[in-house]
């Protein structure tokens, strides 16, 4: 058993639950922070881990649903160039891709109100440990360790708010009695600074060591994050400094063994703990399993094919026209890498087809064939990103230096089917124009990370799409994003760039404003 899933149920158990089922349920304190719930350090520790099931992070990995992804996977259909194969019934992703959720605020409350509510709950629990912990009797390493997870987690889940909703409220203080319930908007940039502050603090107070090691977050998942934040504001300097105490910790790249099923993106597929995974979101056979993931690897036709799971949907697929961001002899676009498009189940001979690709990175074979129960964890920082980071924001604040051009050089080389070296990448990259090369970085981006729910954070980032061309492979150039058309031949607005308030939250709160171009009620 995983060593953070067994610290949360032994420490539930000292809060008065009294079995697994509890524990699944996820129903015992998780709203509750006053003072007398952190009395000792048991305490402490078992708020702490309510962190790492609670808001952000589920919206990244819970696949609760057969027919729809994880909320993360929303704002990638806003481009276009992913579907749902089943948005006849999950029209919110209809409505993304169509750029029409403006129209259907109260149709989105369901939706929205799980990318709000539990969010602001993660805030909670995390506002009364910062209070909290450092009043119980226990160590000062202790204390430090515990407050700077909870205030990377607080960090964590309002940065996503933001980059969802715009202007959210703001809280530091828990909700220990009825006072001060309703809140009005906090400005983005104020919550930034928080958002700063917490993660430097986290930085500072958590261990330096791999996420493997003890399965809790780090000094280097807060220094990710927080690069990734300074990223989405355009501050690259900052970016480049917290993206290179990633890049020189003992994490690093995952190796090809072969071009084939021991390649270095079947090993992130299969394989727990790998020194690649900077922050990973944790699944286990006796506590909390993956639910519908593997299914999400394959169509509606693969029913037949496996007998463990009753239901298959493509809930986040690419559409042809995105594949062509990668050239023939990239490895990643090769058939069971990151996609496949047919299959053979090794115990019945039976076959699925597709025109479409299904998402293979999503496959647990053992689940199944065997389990139905998949138990892979899901990654939600990996070292690719911090070299990609890195690169982009030393080109945007330095221009391309050999170090900018080395750290991309890494992850075009690792792709190559051809032999080239870091160091022919390097020399090539490093004669690019500023332009050129960081196109290349938004480029490289979209082929690293085509399923993880990345591309939208981009899209906001640099306002720009990327237009992938229909003809010629790896061909892609970048258009102002508010006026360019989306793969589905939708034209993006100033509105699509933020979700809907659910209108059940302006109706709680009388404060809260609607975000321009949608509906009250």
């Amino acid at each position: 058993m995983k060593k953070i899933i067994y610290s949360f149920v032994c420490a539930a158990l000292l809060l008065g639950t009294t079995a697994c089922d509890s524990f699944l349920e996820e129903n015992p304190k998780d709203k509750l922070t006053a003072g007398s719930y952190y009395q000792t350090e048991a305490q402490a520790t078992a708020n702490v881990n309510r962190l790492y099931w609670r808001g952000v992070i589920e919206r990244y990995a819970n696949a609760g649903s057969a027919y729809l992804g994880p909320k993360a996977s929303l704002p990638g259909m806003l481009t276009g160039y992913f579907i749902n194969s089943y948005e006849g019934q999950e029209i919110v992703c209809k409505y993304s891709r169509e750029l029409t959720r403006q129209n259907y605020s109260s149709n989105l409350a369901g939706t929205v109100n799980d990318m709000w509510d539990p969010c602001f709950e993660a805030i909670n629990i995390a506002n009364g440990a910062i209070k909290h912990i450092p009043e119980i009797a226990m160590s000062d390493a202790s204390k430090n360790k515990l407050v700077g997870e909870a205030k990377f987690f607080r960090a964590f889940n309002y940065f996503y708010l933001i980059k969802t909703f715009g202007d959210v409220p703001l809280s530091t203080e828990p909700y220990e009695s009825l006072e001060n319930l309703y809140l009005e908007r906090t400005s983005v940039a104020t919550i930034y600074e928080l958002i700063e502050s917490d993660l430097k603090s986290a930085v500072d107070a958590l261990p330096a060591v791999v996420f493997s090691n003890g399965h809790r977050v780090t000094k280097y998942a807060a220094a990710m994050l927080l690069s990734t934040v300074y990223f989405q504001q355009g501050k690259y300097a900052d970016a480049a400094a917290y993206s290179k105490i990633v890049i020189d910790s003992p994490h690093q790249l995952a190796t090809n063994s072969d071009l084939a099923k021991n390649s270095a993106f079947n090993k992130l597929r299969t394989t727990d703990d790998l020194d690649e995974a900077i922050y990973a979101v944790e699944f286990d056979d006796n506590i909390r399993k993956s639910d519908w993931w593997p299914t999400y690897s394959f169509n509606s036709g693969a029913t037949a094919i496996f007998n463990k799971y009753s239901i298959f949907e493509r809930v986040y697929g690419p559409i042809d026209r995105y594949l062509n961001v990668y050239t023939d002899d990239d490895l990643r676009i090769q058939p069971n890498q990151f996609f496949h498009w047919e299959y053979t189940n090794p115990i019945t001979g039976a076959e699925w087809k597709s025109d479409l690709a299904g998402c293979w990175y999503y496959f647990d074979e053992e689940a199944m064939l065997n389990t139905g129960n998949g138990t892979k964890d899901w990654n939600i920082f990996r070292y690719a990103e911090a070299l990609l980071v890195a690169a982009e924001s030393i080109a945007q604040s330095s221009g391309v230096t050999a170090e900018a051009a080395g750290y991309l050089a890494q992850i075009k080389a690792r792709a190559d089917m051809n032999g080239k070296t870091v160091g022919q990448y390097t020399s090539e990259l490093q004669a690019l124009s500023k332009d050129a090369f960081i196109q290349e970085c938004w480029t490289e981006r979209l082929r690293e990370f085509p399923l993880e729910f990345k591309i939208w954070d981009d899209c906001v980032r640099t306002g720009k799409f990327p237009v992938i061309s229909e003809t010629e492979k790896g061909k892609v150039s970048y258009v102002n994003l508010i006026g360019a058309q989306n793969a589905s031949g939708a034209t993006f607005k100033d509105t699509d760039l933020l979700w809907p308030i659910s209108v059940d939250e302006l109706q709680r709160n009388k404060s809260l404003t609607q975000n321009p171009g949608y509906k009250t009620e």
